[in-house]
């Protein structure tokens, strides 16, 4: 057996594949439910409800997908120029603590303190990318290695940070940082509720990403240089540059992740601010095909998926965990389901 590619897929297969995984996606979750003791329909319909249910629920699942929607992004933008970026949990968390410190150090009067923390972020974030690419396009160094491995080295100096120079010293003995004042903080999109402008930003950053990609020459390049970066460098255009460009506005995506979860949600940071939303972005990108706009519905799902099994973890006593196994089978039914829209099997 072989796979030999389809000149020109049509519509119904484009489509059909893609719904098929869907599909198959649904009848293992029902099967997971019925094994752990669960009404595979009730269950379901449970995930459904406490994602999207009532007021409250539809507003945890925006809330729950914006740094998704971050970390998404910035796994497109890299993966798009085949710059694997695995390290946007590291890059999370130095922005997290660029916020910390520009928040409770710096002085600036209320108007300004809130972007020159987002700023921060994105620098922070900018240059943990940039060594690992510096070192890939200079020395070869496989940056999927490199970035990987950042990610431990930077949650042992942030644990390192909040049990030392960061460590509140009005917080019992626990390991966190100094809250952000209140004119540091993001405010709220509906008062009462958790959901702040962090959203309104990530869906910014998305039409944004996008409109790079679509409208400008280095979104043009960023897809060269991924789809064949020797023939980009033959028709002239600067590959080194565009990877480093790509790891600026990679990195800094991510950061803005863990600046939106300290100031908008959490107000100062501690060890365990994110629950591995960087390498959630990656299943989050790679659902939504790399596209920007994509991005936002795929967040939305996942954190819909997460959101509801809390929910209905707490209502049919099934395990939550079934969240992360329904979206591993998800991603692995896409990734089969595109490969199938673009190729067939042929005997012999």
């Amino acid at each position: 057996m072989r796979l030999e590619p389809v000149e020109a897929p049509t519509l119904a297969r484009r489509l059909g594949y893609p719904a098929a995984a869907l599909a198959a996606t649904v009848v293992v979750a029902a099967l997971l439910a019925a094994v752990a003791g669960g009404n595979p329909a009730a269950v379901l319909g449970q995930i459904v409800d406490g994602a999207v249910g009532t007021k409250f629920a539809r507003l945890e699942t925006l809330n729950r997908a914006t740094p998704l929607i971050f970390t998404g992004l910035a796994v497109a933008v890299a993966f798009r120029a085949k710059l694997w970026n695995i390290g946007a949990e590291a890059q999370l968390y130095l922005g997290a603590v660029a916020t910390v410190l520009i928040g409770t150090q710096s002085g600036l009067p209320g108007p300004l303190v809130i972007p020159a923390m987002a700023a921060g972020a994105v620098i922070a974030g900018a240059a943990m990318l940039l060594g690992p690419t510096l070192l890939k396009t200079k020395l070869g160094v496989d940056e999927v290695v490199t970035t990987l491995l950042l990610n431990f080295v930077v949650l042992l100096f942030v644990g390192y940070l909040l049990e030392g120079p960061m460590k509140d010293p009005m917080g019992m003995g626990w390991p966190k940082s100094p809250s952000l004042p209140k004119e540091a903080r993001l405010p709220r999109i509906v008062e009462g509720l958790r959901l702040h402008w962090g959203f309104g930003l990530a869906l910014i950053c998305a039409l944004g990403v996008w409109l790079v990609q679509a409208k400008t020459t280095l979104g043009f390049e960023m897809r060269a240089v991924g789809l064949n970066a020797r023939a980009a460098r033959f028709a002239g255009m600067p590959v080194n540059a565009v990877l480093a460009k790509t790891a600026l506005i990679s990195g800094g995506l991510a950061a803005l992740a863990g600046f939106s979860e300290v100031a908008g949600l959490k107000g100062n940071l501690t060890a365990d601010i994110s629950p591995g939303f960087g390498y959630t972005g990656i299943v989050v990108a790679m659902l939504a095909l790399l596209n920007p706009l994509g991005v936002v519905v795929s967040a939305l799902f996942v954190a819909g998926i997460f959101v509801g099994a809390d929910s209905m973890s707490r209502s049919a006593g099934v395990p939550s965990y079934i969240a992360d196994i329904l979206l591993a089978t998800a991603l692995l039914f896409m990734v089969l389901a595109l490969m199938l829209s673009r190729f067939r099997v042929v005997r012999g």
